[in-house]
């Protein structure tokens, strides 16, 4: 929503015709653009020549050179004063308008500013210092937004009040949520703690950091704060980890007994609950200590005989295999290998899939890039033969920001999860990549575990952000293991034991009988003889909603998604493809049909209201309705939908809950999505055709159909021996294109 003062704190900002100022949108909304023209024209105002977004040292000398400890209503400087009343408003206070004074109000908020940061005590009264002016032109709040807690918030505000004064400690955010820029504040905080002076004090956990908390932040059951804040500190990283303990820096039983669960979850061993140095590198930085033993790793060389028993003698029991290559130009070959799986079941080792072609770049994530790699993915697995129930860790090999996790890798996996149920998968979707991508994946329902990155330290994934809690592999160090021909590099990952990897294989060879995509070089072919196939049997006729050519396009559109299922299925492409092309013709009084249906459905959920709260009359039932009908792409009822997949989770060809057909609500959302989701309607065409052979007691491979199997399964979609034959002649042109490609 547009703020008007915000509006008038950009025209401010466009008032300035001064070269490195640049003009700004004047949309009435705070962002980083704006914030970045208040401080070059701060920059302008001081004298700089060079102007830049960075409010950085230079900018910090000058303003305390010029203007001394703060600024006040006594330093008499107009456009200092607006930018001021601009940057308030845009963090949402009171400026007291943009006069280009600092009057009661501006020194009012300003006020409440420093208490809202937790320095109004370090720094009292209303004036503004240097690096409160500082904090004033970012887009960091200092009131709780978003999933924050007042528990996170009152450390960062205790951070802010007992810092500031240091040289590099600048105020961060006091919003209730952990972030890059308060583990770097907790950071800091802790080496002043230990000692460190203002130029060696950086805000890394170095050997310095490390040094300092062997020797002075071991804690255990009644450490207690006097001059040094170690306890304080351990309870912040603890909380800012999320788990709920005090803050009144004593480190009680509870405490002791919280910090066993955080060990345990970690894995942590042995779990001590003292604040012991491993317990510290896990709170502070994403490797945690990485020396500490792993009974996992994961690699990109071939693991022989030698190298598996080098693996074994090292602790080591699970090791993590890449299911295929990178599809780039001259890929390193990383990927599972002829009788590899065999010789590492031998030395004693489980497995754990990950599949990755370019996780690395950002363009690559997409929701179509998504469903081509469910099925690379699905039959690579499949081909090396892992067993069902195996999790797939799908490779996130980036540090995406927030934004792109939500523009490109949700999409991406959503496109992913969404064709790994179409193809009936039997294989569980994790992902390997930085915290925060992991974290937000499961939120979203779209992962069940994570292989976490965190040998990226300075990913902004990782910094700030706590170990996911559906973690199963955490990856902390590059090592090698064994010596001669045992010798190999490998990522040493930790193992929470939420995934013990497979022991178990049954491959499957390369299987040339199936379909392939399409040849779309043959598309215009294709059409035609489709059309002339229509025309010449007279079935062009003026009921029909859409042309054979528009059918046709459908068809070859979905094509990905039809290659897909009928791979998954081992079923014949042109069994779907017949019924998609004749069916999504329609005729007009479909479209009737499923207005009725939508009427029937609207007076259910009324009565189902009036039900729960039956206050007047009941809602009347529609005059003419339809409690189900044929719709979509491929025009399926409802009750065949739920029945084919229900025969399907029974037959162990689809995983899902059985529904019950005369459950209305089940229906509706059953029908909805065939009405509206076409790639769910298609999905659904091989599952009729499964059903419709059982049925009709064909047991014949599916790649094996007789003509008169076919007739009968494709008869059985309408219900009519007339529709079989009719889409049986479809079926053939189809073939022709299909068999022809799969050589």
């Amino acid at each position: 929503m547009a703020d008007e003062m915000v509006e008038r704190a950009q025209q401010f900002i466009n008032s300035y015709n001064v070269p490195g100022i640049p003009k700004v949108e004047v949309n009435g909304r705070t962002s980083w653009t704006v914030m970045y023209g208040l401080t070059r024209a701060l920059q302008y105002e001081l004298g700089i020549t060079t102007l830049s977004d960075s409010f950085g040292p230079t900018t910090l000398s000058q303003l305390q050179s010029r203007y001394g400890a703060q600024i006040d209503d006594r330093t008499r400087h107009e456009n200092i004063y607006r930018i001021i009343q601009a940057g308030l408003y845009c963090k949402g206070y009171d400026g007291g308008g943009i006069d280009g004074t600092y009057n009661g109000r501006t020194a009012d908020s300003v006020a409440r500013l420093k208490a809202d940061m937790g320095v109004g005590g370090t720094y009292p009264g209303s004036g503004l210092q240097p690096k409160v002016f500082k904090a004033l032109l970012t887009m960091d709040p200092y009131v709780r937004v978003g999933n924050g807690t007042e528990q996170v918030r009152q450390i960062q505000q205790w951070l802010n009040g007992r810092y500031v004064q240091r040289r590099e400690f600048f105020i961060c955010p006091a919003d209730g949520n952990f972030s890059r820029d308060v583990q770097k504040a907790l950071v800091f905080a802790l080496q002043y703690e230990i000692g460190m002076s203002d130029d060696v004090a950086n805000g890394r956990f170095g050997p310095g950091t490390q040094d300092g908390i062997r020797a002075q932040a071991m804690l255990g059951l009644g450490s207690a704060d006097s001059a040094k804040q170690f306890v304080h500190l351990f309870q912040a990283a603890m909380r800012f980890n999320g788990w709920d303990v005090a803050f009144d820096g004593f480190y009680s039983g509870s405490l002791l007994s919280t910090v066993v669960d955080f060990q345990r979850f970690a894995q942590l061993l042995p779990t001590t609950g003292t604040a012991d140095f491993r317990t510290w590198a896990s709170l502070l930085v994403s490797t945690g200590d990485p020396s500490r033993p792993g009974t996992a790793a994961d690699c990109i060389t071939e693991i022989t005989p030698a190298r598996a028993q080098s693996l074994r003698a090292a602790g080591y029991t699970t090791v993590g295999r890449y299911l295929t290559n990178a599809n780039v130009t001259n890929p390193k070959n990383k990927k599972i290998q002829p009788g590899e799986l065999a010789a590492i079941v031998a030395g004693g080792l489980s497995v754990f899939p990950i599949y990755q072609t370019n996780g690395g770049d950002p363009e690559y994530f997409n929701a179509r890039q998504g469903a081509t790699d469910a099925l690379a993915a699905l039959e690579a697995a499949r081909g090396h033969g892992f067993r069902a129930g195996t999790t797939i860790y799908f490779s996130v090999d980036y540090d995406a920001v927030d934004e792109e996790i939500t523009s490109r890798v949700i999409p991406h996996f959503r496109g992913l999860v969404g064709r790994m149920a179409a193809y009936g998968s039997e294989y569980r979707v994790g992902v390997y990549a930085p915290r925060n991508i992991c974290s937000r994946l499961a939120k979203a329902g779209l992962t069940v575990s994570s292989f976490v990155s965190d040998m990226s330290t300075g990913y902004s994934g990782n910094l700030g952000f706590p170990l996911p809690k559906d973690w199963a592999f955490d990856q902390i160090a590059t090592i090698t293991v064994g010596s001669g021909t045992g010798f190999i590099e490998i990522d040493k990952d930790v193992a929470s034991g939420r995934d013990t990897g497979q022991t178990q294989f049954t491959p499957r060879g390369p299987d040339t009988a199936l379909d392939v995509p399409f040849d779309m070089s043959r598309r215009g072919a294709l059409t035609t003889d489709l059309v002339r196939y229509i025309v010449d049997n007279g079935y062009d006729d003026l009921h029909r909603l859409r042309s054979a050519e528009e059918c046709a396009t459908k068809v070859l559109d979905m094509d990905a998604l039809i290659t897909g299922l009928a791979r998954s299925f081992r079923m014949r492409k042109s069994l779907m493809q017949a019924v998609i092309f004749w069916e999504y013709q329609a005729d007009y009084s479909d479209e009737l049909a499923d207005g009725l249906v939508d009427n029937y459905y609207s007076w259910k959920e009324a009565m189902a209201a009036w039900e729960e709260n039956p206050i007047g009359p009941p809602p009347p039932q529609p005059p003419t309705f339809r409690d189900d009908s044929s719709t979509g792409v491929a025009q399926i009822f409802g009750r065949t939908g739920i029945r084919a997949r229900n025969h399907c989770i029974r037959a162990d060809v689809i995983s899902g809950p059985i529904q019950d057909t005369e459950d209305w609500r089940a229906r509706r959302a059953v029908w909805d999505q065939l009405r509206n989701d076409d790639d769910y309607n298609v999905s659904t065409v091989p599952l009729i055709h499964i059903w419709s052979a059982a049925i009709n007691g064909i047991t014949a491979d599916r790649l094996s159909y007789t003509d008169a199997d076919i007739v009968t399964v494709l008869a059985q979609y309408n219900g009519a021996d007339e529709y079989g034959r009719r889409a049986r002649d479809l079926y053939r042109i189809f073939e022709t294109y299909n068999a022809a490609l799969r050589g």
